[in-house]
């Protein structure tokens, strides 16, 4: 395999994977460098749900290998909230500034015991002799008292890792490749593609 496509119209996204994909000597191409567009709802009830629609759907569209991954955080003190809802909580449109400055207010008062949280990610290959791959990964820590970091996007700025004193928006891109939920999906899932000999 020489190509592989990746189920993403986030720019970030797509940077990341490349990033930890570089050294495998396979190109990692968006769906719109695919030619492919396609609206696909992501119904799914788990973060491995939306993963595995995503890839099967690209998948049979181009009839190529396509890795997808759906990823969110889970806050314990909302109940795991926004969860698989992610993306889509306070509407698609929403900057995350401001989906970031609501959870902060939602977990007024909440001590730092209970603001736990996990990035979560699911990483799917799905391969047109019709095999699919799956390898979910978390990144644990607490939701913050503040809006902190340039280097990540999404909730990355909220994102306490007490382990390393500071927010995941204030990593390096290779320190947080090393350490996300992502990054940690993404190696999990080169492994078992090296393993079953398609890389």
């Amino acid at each position: 395999m020489n190509r592989i496509i990746f189920a993403t119209g986030n720019e970030d996204k797509l940077k990341e994977i490349r990033m930890i994909l570089k050294d495998t000597g396979v190109e990692v191409v968006s769906m719109k460098e695919a030619g492919i567009s396609a609206e696909i709802a992501e119904d799914g009830k788990t973060f491995e749900e939306n993963a595995v629609i995503k890839a099967k759907t690209v998948m049979e569209l181009s009839s190529e290998a396509v890795l997808s991954d759906d990823s969110g955080l889970e806050i314990d003190a909302l109940d795991g909230a926004p969860g698989v809802h992610s993306a889509r909580f306070m509407g698609t449109d929403t900057s995350y500034d401001i989906k970031n400055a609501a959870i902060l207010e939602k977990l007024a008062g909440v001590p730092e015991e209970k603001r736990t949280a996990r990035f979560v990610c699911a990483v799917v290959c799905a391969l047109p002799d019709g095999r699919i791959f799956t390898c979910q990964r978390t990144m644990e820590g607490r939701i913050g008292y503040e809006i902190r970091g340039k280097n990540g996007f999404g909730y990355d700025p909220i994102f306490y890792l007490p382990e390393y004193g500071c927010y995941s928006a204030e990593l390096s891109p290779e320190k947080k490749n090393e350490i996300s939920h992502r990054g940690k999906a993404l190696r999990g899932m080169r492994a078992i593609l090296k393993e079953e000999l398609i890389l």
